[in-house]
């Protein structure tokens, strides 16, 4: 049996995930205009690395260790909420247990938590869910398609990471968090 580094995460997402991850194009050039048009093109521009959809080095898996991860909202739901949010870094980190490389963001009010799995040369899939508030448990993947998340892992320089989330259910059209580790 293989381990869940060698697993395919196309095993475990759910239709929902899948359908979010098949539309992750099209969920971020909506965004990215969402973004413009609410007057954030020199917040996008000033950071051109993460916010290109089409950057995406080899080696995309992030190694254990603790991270600084900068969350970006872009774009909003049904027109409703900012267009663009950036929040300071957070507390990220990533384990690695028996081939598996689990994330979880430790600090702020949506906190995600899940797997990343291996996927392509310069692409890993991210399956979890979101803990939210003052909650200390986390709910499994696939029982709850309102807390389920499902992203791309990639690597966009040295030492720098982003997860992108399309279509997330809260607030956005995109969140990139930026992962950069701590030390």
């Amino acid at each position: 049996m293989p381990s869940i580094a060698e697993a395919d995460w196309r095993a475990h997402v759910t239709t929902a995930d899948r359908i979010r991850l098949r539309g992750w194009r099209s969920a971020w050039m909506t965004a990215l205009d969402q973004a413009r048009t609410a007057g954030h093109g020199g917040d996008l521009a000033a950071d051109a690395a993460l916010f290109d959809p089409d950057r995406m080095l080899a080696d995309p898996l992030p190694p254990a260790g603790d991270y600084r991860c900068r969350v970006v909202k872009l774009g909003s739901r049904a027109g409703v909420g900012l267009g663009y949010v950036a929040y300071p870094a957070f507390r990220c980190r990533i384990d690695s247990e028996d081939g598996a490389l689990h994330f979880a963001k430790l600090t702020g009010s949506q906190r995600p938590v899940g797997t990343i799995y291996t996927s392509e040369p310069t692409r890993g899939v991210f399956l979890g869910t979101v803990v939210l508030g003052d909650e200390s448990r986390t709910i499994d993947y696939g029982r709850d398609t309102t807390r389920d998340m499902a992203g791309f892992v990639e690597r966009i320089g040295t030492r720098r990471w982003r997860m992108v989330l399309p279509y997330p259910a809260f607030e956005s059209t995109l969140d990139v968090i930026e992962l950069v580790p701590a030390g």
